[in-house]
Formats: C-alpha cells, structure tokens, sequence
C-alpha cells in the first residue's frame, strides 16, 4: 500500500515562505500522479497542484499559481511544494496525495491516496 508521510509545515508570518515534503514508500513514481491538496478549518478540501510522475508536467491552481512551485525528486521518492509569499488564507492542514495517471489539472481533490497531513499557520 503507498504510504506518504508530510513534513514542514507550522507557523509563519504573512508574506514568509515554507517548503512540504513528502515522503513516499511502496510507490513507483512514473506511475502516479502526485499532489497537494488543502482544507482550512470549516471548509472544503481544495487541490493546489499536482505533478506527474512519468513526465514531470505540472499543474496549478488558480489560488497558489506564481506562488507555490511542486517539484519531485524520483530517486529519493520524494516531493516538495515550495510555498512563498504566504498569506493568512493559506492557512490550512496540507495532504500529500497520489492517483494513479497524470494529471489533468491543479485543482483536482479526487485522490486515491493521502498522507496524514501537516499544519500550516500564516500569521497576520
């Protein structure tokens, strides 16, 4: 079973930057499509991007696009989104996910697998 485990979340000022990692075991990269995905307190979960294994393209949503970056590392297994000018509204818990294919799209939230999730806190 594919497992992830996020890392690097937690508090930081509007304006600051952070960088997710996720740590994928039992899990062939160029079969999956892998993404990040997001839910605030009391709202809906919302797909920011996504990166395809076979391939490397990427996707964005409108809401983080010119601000975060996704990138993969496929012979550690892993990947990152890098998350700059950062602003209250990011405010959220952040899932690592993984369907198998590429993806189609940035805001896709339809995943098959999930890791645990990690906190992020944007300060005002």
């Amino acid at each position: 079973e594919v497992q992830f485990v996020e890392s690097g979340g937690g508090l930081v000022q509007a304006g600051g930057s952070l960088r997710l990692s996720c740590a994928a075991s039992r899990f062939r990269f160029d079969r999956y499509a892998i993404g990040w995905v997001r839910q605030a307190p009391g709202k809906g979960r919302e797909g920011m991007s996504c990166i395809s294994g076979s391939n490397g393209d990427t996707y964005y949503s409108d809401s983080v696009k010119g601000r975060f970056t996704i990138s993969r590392d496929s012979a550690k297994n892993m990947v990152y989104l890098q998350m700059d000018r950062l602003n209250p509204e990011d405010t959220a818990v952040y899932y690592c996910v993984a369907d198998i294919g590429v993806c189609t799209s940035g805001s896709y939230t339809f995943y098959e697998y999930w890791g645990q999730g990690t906190q992020v806190t944007v300060s005002s």
